[in-house]
């Protein structure tokens, strides 16, 4: 059983899953291709791991090798957030959040910049929909940008060096329109 709600963003989606637990551990359905009919194909599946106070991102792919990603975490605790870079939308350069823990996804479909914060130490995995990671069409948004304003929960954030050199939202490479759901 799953439970699915809509953000303030439509399309970004919080996607709980039930957890079954007793003496010997827990057992959580991650992924059941009929649940989620909503994304096209899994093509790639990645796994990280972060130390409490590292953000990552903000991360998309340009088209025509964008991707969409479902977020969860299998053990330990994200601030988790999407970024909307569909020029024409409603709400191009809001973001929405969400905190993830096991048992809870977030559903961040293409057009959307993708970064989260370790609220502890957590092991985070993507299954990524669309295309392979590409690295020509890699490309994202400094995670401090304040025309976006996230407002990561743990202050002196551990940031790699290249995450440190993407650009603002103003000056990123972005090749995203929004469509309207009537008009898809």
């Amino acid at each position: 059983m799953f439970r699915i709600n809509e953000k303030d963003i439509p399309d970004v989606l919080v996607i709980e899953t039930d957890k079954y637990e007793d003496e010997r551990g827990l057992l959580m359905e991650l992924f059941k291709r009929s649940n989620f009919i909503f994304i096209d194909s899994i093509v790639q599946v990645n796994y990280s791991y972060s130390k409490k106070g590292v953000i990552r991102g903000l991360h998309y792919q340009l088209k025509p090798k964008e991707q969409g990603k479902l977020v969860t975490v299998i053990d330990g605790k994200i601030y988790d957030v999407a970024v909307d870079i569909r020029r024409g939308s409603p709400w191009y350069g809001k973001f929405v959040s969400e905190i993830l823990v096991p048992g809870k996804m977030l559903w961040i479909p293409p057009g959307f910049a993708h970064g989260f914060q370790a609220l502890e130490n957590s092991h985070v995995v993507y299954f990524i929909s669309g295309n392979d990671f590409s690295p020509p069409s890699e490309a994202g948004i400094r995670y401090d940008d304040p025309d976006i304003g996230v407002n990561w929960p743990i202050q002196n954030p551990i940031v790699s060096q290249k995450d440190l050199r993407w650009p603002s939202l103003k000056e990123c490479k972005n090749n995203f329109e929004y469509v309207p759901h009537n008009k898809k």
